[in-house]
């Protein structure tokens, strides 16, 4: 049973991973609708470019904040 724990084991990994960047994906678009209105509300009218880039920067961050405590070992007292 060693060979359908792997494939088990592949197959929920790529699920998760495309589960992982549909969220991500989501997360963009929502993303680029809050700067966008939030430069209007601020009097701004920035490049299509600007707003996502900055949307871009917003969600990559939140993303990488979100799996740095997956990353840390546990303590080994």
């Amino acid at each position: 049973m060693g060979i359908l724990d792997a494939f088990g084991s592949l197959a929920s990994s790529l699920i998760a991973g495309v589960v992982m960047l549909a969220f991500a994906i989501l997360s963009l678009f929502v993303t680029v609708f809050v700067v966008d209105i939030a430069a209007a509300i601020g009097g701004l009218n920035p490049d299509d470019s600007y707003v996502v880039l900055g949307a871009t920067i917003l969600a990559a961050s939140a993303i990488i904040a979100g799996g740095v405590g997956f990353a840390l070992p546990e303590d080994a007292a």
